[in-house]
């Protein structure tokens, strides 16, 4: 039974992998701003848990955060806490460098002086990165936990700048940390401005389902439960100031992606107003500085820390189709406050 603090705990990611270090008896603290996209209806059924408790503050609020370390007194801190959907960050890039860059500051300036001042052994920070910070591949090859750093949007520039960061406070400070950068996730409880519940909802909804330029762009996906898994096995065995690639193996175009979930609603839901979802599919201008496609090598993580994806993309997707459909009033109750599911990052 461990103590962990998990900065922005109430989003998509970090929801999930509070849920899987509960059920591993853990005791947690989830510290998240609650901004659009943190969604506290996510712990609707751990309220009352003895071993969960949440705290709403922002990762930029030094007092705050030290004040939670010390009185909590965590022997890991997880760093989801980050602004991280392209499109807003090509509508408005500050609030991705003052949460992702300066955030990240903050919270590693605070977890170092705590680190010293209690003199805490076993103690690290995992921060949870992104493949985005890699740039851009071509047909072939793969990302590596050596591949340079080449961002193309504002807010992958954002998150590889806290890598960065993070690396710094290691090399310089003996600060203990571990890097991950993941592929795309997809599952329960994900924010529905992302491609995957974006679709599921917009079918449910007989809406369009637009797809950007050529619907050729690739991306590795990842259910996100893997992930957790993944992150939990870093967390506790991976070598201290090592950065670890995690992908589910699963490369997938992006009208790829919607097609299938078309087709498995068709079978699972069918609309009552169209012969197939597929109908409603148009194609739409690019996004801006949209990369043609990620592809992480997980090699490492397998080899040294014997970790692997279970879900395959077809086992997962049903699973998360099944989510939404099964949750319709989780997703209404985010649109009724917070995002009506448009379109953003147009660059007019």
């Amino acid at each position: 039974m461990k103590k962990i603090l998990v900065t922005g705990g109430a989003g998509f990611i970090g929801s999930n992998f509070i849920h899987y270090c509960l059920n591993k008896n853990d005791i947690l603290m989830n510290y998240d701003s609650l901004t659009y996209a943190g969604n506290l209806n996510n712990f609707n059924n751990i309220i009352n848990k003895q071993n969960y408790q949440f705290i709403k503050g922002d990762i930029c609020d030094e007092t705050l955060f030290s004040k939670c370390l010390k009185e909590f007194k965590p022997d890991f801190i997880v760093n989801f806490a980050a602004e991280s959907h392209v499109d807003r960050s090509i509508d408005g890039p500050e609030c991705f460098v003052n949460t992702n860059i300066l955030g990240t500051y903050k919270i590693l300036n605070e977890s170092y002086k705590y680190y010293k001042e209690l003199n805490k052994s076993n103690f690290k920070f995992i921060h949870i990165s992104t493949d985005e910070v890699y740039g851009s591949l071509g047909e072939n090859g793969f990302f590596t936990e050596n591949t340079p750093y080449n961002p193309s949007s504002p807010y992958s520039a954002s998150k590889a700048s806290s890598d960065h960061l993070v690396n710094a406070w290691n090399k310089t400070y003996n600060f203990p940390t571990n890097i991950t950068n993941c592929s795309n996730n997809y599952g329960p409880y994900q924010f529905p401005e992302k491609l995957i519940p974006l679709m599921i909802n917009n079918c449910l909804d007989n809406k369009k389902l637009p797809v950007y330029g050529n619907g050729k762009n690739i991306r590795d996906w990842l259910y996100v439960e893997d992930h957790c898994r993944a992150i939990y096995k870093v967390m506790h065995d991976g070598k201290i100031g090592e950065t670890y690639n995690i992908g589910g193996n699963e490369e997938k175009t992006n009208i790829d992606i919607i097609t299938t979930i078309c087709d498995l609603l068709d079978e699972i839901k069918p609309s009552s107003k169209l012969e197939s979802y597929k109908d409603l599919i148009i194609y739409v201008k690019d996004r801006p500085g949209h990369d043609y496609r990620y592809a992480i090598d997980a090699s490492k993580i397998f080899k040294n820390l014997k970790w692997e994806p279970s879900e395959s993309f077809e086992s997962g997707i049903k699973k998360t189709i099944k989510w939404y459909i099964e949750n319709l009033k989780w997703v209404e109750d985010i649109r009724n406050n917070k995002y009506n599911l448009d379109r953003l990052g147009v660059i007019k």
